[in-house]
């Protein structure tokens, strides 16, 4: 498999999203050309149906960040394709697990599992915070993946790993902030309009700290369920179990003995609604299971390179830690592991396997200089 582009955009959002939508145009079509296919296979919808579905985000999407239209307008106009369909990329979560969707189409949602980490040194104690996860979905988006780079005139600097035309996945920014994640689904998700997945993720990109993104999750009704792990290299980290809904439905969980571990499933005591994940995702737990028994017995905290080799292994072939798609099943129902990102804040490097972790090299992405932006927040603390 050939490496993911690069995409290098700078300046205010609509021109970042010109220069987005132009030096990836092929790869936005081609996700917008995918899409098509996988909303009809999951909603029976036209894409005119799923043009007037995603159009019932706009406003809360222009109430919470009205930036996040400006660049997906951009996108659309630099990859020659009409904004509307570049929003319906953006609200593929939404859109694909509505309740309306669910009952037309008879059948739960796409095979949307990851595996995610990070790792906290105690205070005092020295060491790097290093977070990063498998990301497994449709096989589809291995044609269509970019590594997004954007300077942004106000806000951090960041880099993402996401879907050409999507506002972000995961990735790290300037300020020191990380972020990982993984869907999850509740009986809640009937795909009611509000801060859409995809759209929250970018927020937290634009975050100086912990919790400045805690802040930004509590700021609106949330339109899907997940869970966001986020850390920073000054050592702080959360889960955020995300349910669909407002502040009141976020539950945290942080990490034990320096390590944070999440699947696709709710892991939290206090979570009060009809958790649908692991009916959906019946290998969430024993991926969770999986890694959490690599980790144990170790005398020192564990590397990255701790989490190359587990992130690779295959226990539960072929939807264990490193997914493959599963020939038993529809192909839209298929999933694998598109891509496996591991970050060291500290050191401001990514790595980066394009594909299986198991059989495509981890290269090394060095942002010391990219993301090099001074802080506000950081520059005060000292």
């Amino acid at each position: 498999m050939s490496s993911f582009p690069h995409v290098r955009v700078e300046g205010p959002a609509l021109d970042r999203g010109r220069q987005y939508g132009s030096q990836a145009a092929g790869r936005v079509q081609r996700s917008v050309a995918a899409y098509r296919d996988v909303f009809a296979h999951y909603t029976g919808w036209d894409w005119a149906a799923v043009r007037r579905e995603a159009a019932r985000f706009e406003e809360p999407i222009a109430a919470f960040r009205p930036a996040y239209l400006d660049e997906i307008r951009g996108i659309a106009e630099g990859a020659g394709l009409d904004p509307r369909d570049v929003l319906a990329i953006n609200v593929r979560t939404e859109v694909m697990f509505a309740a309306k969707a669910r009952q037309a189409a008879g059948r739960p949602r796409a095979p949307d599992g990851c595996t995610a980490f990070a790792v906290v040194p105690a205070p005092g104690a020295g060491g790097s915070t290093l977070i990063g996860q498998n990301w497994d979905w449709l096989p589809h988006a291995s044609e269509t993946v970019v590594v997004l780079e954007a300077r942004q005139d106000g806000g951090p600097d960041f880099v993402t790993v996401v879907e050409a035309g999507l506002l972000a996945k995961t990735g790290m920014n300037s300020s020191g902030l990380g972020l990982v994640t993984n869907a999850m689904v509740t009986d809640a998700d009937t795909g009611e309009p509000g801060i859409p997945y995809h759209v929250a993720l970018r927020a937290i990109l634009d975050c100086e700290t912990v919790s400045d993104a805690l802040a930004a999750l509590q700021s609106g009704e949330r339109s899907s369920a997940a869970n966001y792990l986020i850390a920073h290299r000054d050592g702080s980290a959360v889960n955020v179990e995300a349910a669909p809904g407002d502040f009141g439905r976020l539950y945290l969980l942080f990490p034990e003995d320096g390590v944070a571990l999440h699947s696709n499933h709710f892991l939290s005591p206090r979570f009060g609604g009809k958790d649908v994940s692991v009916w959906v995702m019946p290998d969430s737990p024993l991926r969770l299971q999986r890694i959490r028994a690599g980790l144990g017995g170790l005398e020192c905290p564990p590397t990255l390179d701790t989490f190359r080799a587990l992130l690779a292994d295959h226990a539960g072939y072929p939807s264990g830690l490193c997914c493959h798609p599963d020939p038993r099943v529809d192909p839209y129902d298929q999933g694998a592991t598109v891509a496996s990102v591991l970050m060291d804040l500290g050191t401001r490097r990514m790595y980066l396997a394009d594909g299986n972790p198991c059989s495509a090299p981890y290269r090394q992405l060095d942002y010391r200089e990219f993301l090099a932006k001074p802080s506000p927040v950081a520059e005060h603390a000292r």
